[in-house]
């Protein structure tokens, strides 16, 4: 049985914030890069557990999207109990790791 996928407020923004800055309303490959990493996020309705564990909270997941120096983190959490993933944060796979009260959101 497929998991709902729940994108929340702050994952949109993350997703409307990355389709602005790498201009996909103009460049077609970005676009299609865009488009890629959406279907990816949707992708985790089946066996989002395939994910590992993020290093900041064993309680969270995450998919990684892109090739270098193009890879972003789709940071999730998974609530078997309601079938249901919950998409919390996107951000740059270079990026440093959450610091301790960064991640407050979802704890």
């Amino acid at each position: 049985m497929a998991y709902l996928v729940d994108i929340t407020v702050r994952a949109e923004r993350d997703l409307a914030l990355l389709f602005d800055a790498i201009n996909a309303g103009r460049s077609a490959a970005a676009f299609k890069w865009y488009r890629g990493l959406t279907e990816a996020i949707l992708s985790l309705e089946e066996r989002p557990s395939r994910c590992p564990e993020t290093p900041e909270n064993a309680s969270l997941r995450h998919l990684m999207y892109g090739k270098k120096p193009h890879v972003y983190r789709v940071i999730f959490r998974v609530m078997e109990k309601n079938r249901r993933v919950e998409v919390l944060h996107i951000r740059h796979g270079a990026r440093q790791r959450f610091q301790r009260g960064e991640s407050r959101f979802w704890e």
